[in-house]
This record gives C-alpha cells, structure tokens and sequence, in this order.
C-alpha cells in the first residue's frame, strides 16, 4: 500500500473481509486492528511479535467476540487467525529472519511463536495514522462496522484507545461520525414508549422530573450486523442491563424470558440481582406493538450471549 491516501485507508478498513467461524461473525481482525491503534497511538509503532500479541488479542477476542462453545487452549487462544490472515496491504508478517509469512501460513498459536513471527502495519499505513484525525477515524470505521455503541467504550479500554481524545481533536471527524451513525429518526422513542419507559428485563422507571433516565433503546441484533431498526428488534433497557446484553452476559430466550451466563459472577447484593434475573419474564410491549422477534433473539444466542463453555 505504497502512496495510500486517507480516503483508501478507510476504505480498505471499511472493506476487510469478514470471516465466519461455523457460521458466526468473527470481528478477530479488527480486534487486533484496534489494538494495533492503541498501542500506535501510546508507542508511535505497530511493530509487535505473535508471542506478545496472544494473550491481550486473544483476550479481546474472547470478551467481545462471538461465545466459543469448545474448551482448550485452541479456542481460549484466538489471535492466530487474524495474525495471519489481516490483509497483506495493510499488514506485513515475517518470520523470525525476516522472511515474509503468506496467509496460508498454518493458524497455529504454537506455530507462529517457533516461526518467531513477527507483524508491523505498512510504513505508509503508519505515516497516515501519525495524524490524529486519521488514527480517531481508522478506529470509528473499525467501531461502526463490528460493533454496537453500548460497546465502544469497553472495547476501546481493553484495546488502550482513548478515543474520545482523539475525536476531540478534529472537527471534522464528529461531523463524519454522526453522518455514519445516523440511525432511523425515532427509532429509540418508538421503542422506550413500547415498553411505556421501562426496562424489560428489570423493570427500572427512573425519571428525573417528568424526563426519564437511565433508559435506552438496545438492538437486539445489532445496527451494525444488519439489524433494523425496529421494534420487533428491539428492547427498553436500563444503562447497566443495556450493557451486559449487549456483552453477552444477559440473553432471552426462546420463551421470552431473560437469560443469565453461567459465565457471569457477583459477591455484592447489587451483582447478584442481576443472577436473580433468570428466568424472569421479559415485560411486554403495549398493545399493538410486537414482542422481540425470534429471528432476532436467535441471532444474538449465536452471535453475543456468553454461554458457559463448561456446560457445552
């Protein structure tokens, strides 16, 4: 990617190619893309061997990517796939003499650490993101396509981004965002009225003055995975339970009643009332307002709730 310019930058990240793993979105490169940016942005290089690179990208796989339904160190470690695989014209792989790795190199953790392979983002991808709008940007794209907004900040700390300083820094770039994240006028409205402003799964109702707080719209397939904005997609949910569904610690099910991970654990009586929650009824919309579509709830148990994997 000699002579790339910062519209081609953005597009090649806009475009990569989306694996699927048994049928389940796989955000593994852009995970590793965006922890690539953090430490860019803290480092000034993206220079960085596979040995170093397993266990944070892994681990950022593993929280917020799709549930793995297998146990062993194969699906715990989850980083090899897009160390090999992330486009060549962003990213340059080599072996431990320098020899270039081609993407048909062997995923194999074990592997690429006796390969001592080693990744560094092109030096022209490199020169781009040393602007500050380029690198806020190149990490919007990343969030925008792969995620849903209840998850940008979680992601952007466990990746060590602080985007919100880095979109500070160009006007520009707000003016670009909300041009990407325009969603369906109404749409959140629509939804908290369905449920006549409370939360489904809790039943939360705050208001400060006759304002309510503390309560969003949440896609239950989500915006960014093609999911429409409507009710039938949709649910009312308190900020905290908003959150732990869109993490996968909170799912429905089926039968319309809420599902807690065997994953998710809590000392605290505030923590456990969220454990208290399975297999409570999800409330139901107004009249003439349709419930969570099965198509939808399906989704999100494949792609989002964090199924215990000792159970599978």
């Amino acid at each position: 990617m000699n002579g790339v310019t910062r519209e081609e930058l953005l597009t090649a990240l806009a475009t990569l190619r989306r694996a699927r793993v048994r049928g389940r979105r796989a955000p593994h490169k852009p995970l590793l893309l965006l922890w690539l940016l953090g430490r860019f942005a803290s480092q000034g290089s993206t220079a960085m061997t596979y040995a170093a690179a397993e266990e944070p990208v892994s681990r950022l796989i593993n929280d917020f990517g799709p549930p793995v339904r297998a146990l062993g160190a194969a699906a715990r470690q989850r980083a090899a796939m897009p160390f090999v695989h992330l486009e060549r014209t962003l990213w340059d792989l080599r072996d431990a003499v320098g020899e270039p790795l081609g993407p048909g190199t062997d995923e194999s953790g074990p592997r690429l650490r006796a390969l001592g392979a080693h990744g560094r983002l092109r030096p022209a991808v490199e020169s781009l993101l040393a602007d500050t709008g380029t690198l806020a940007a190149a990490a919007r794209v990343l969030l925008d396509q792969h995620f849903t907004p209840a998850l940008e900040g979680p992601v952007c700390e466990a990746a060590g981004l602080d985007l919100t300083d880095l979109e500070a820094a160009t006007h520009e770039l707000l003016t670009e965002r909300r041009e990407r994240r325009r969603r369906q006028s109404g749409f959140a409205d629509t939804v908290l009225r369905a449920y006549a402003y409370a939360c489904a799964m809790c039943g939360f109702d705050g208001r400060l003055g006759r304002n309510p707080v503390g309560l969003e719209a949440a896609h239950i397939r989500w915006h960014s995975q093609d999911g429409p904005d409507e009710v039938r997609n949709a649910l009312a949910l308190c900020s905290l339970h908003h959150t732990l569904f869109d993490l996968g610690a909170l799912g429905v099910t089926g039968a319309r009643t809420v599902r807690v991970s065997g994953l998710y654990v809590a000392g605290s009586p505030a923590g456990r009332a969220v454990g208290e929650l399975a297999g409570r009824p999800l409330a139901v919309p107004q009249p003439g307002r349709p419930g969570p579509a099965e198509e939808f709830i399906a989704w999100h148990d494949a792609e989002v709730f964090k199924a215990d994997v000792s159970a599978a």
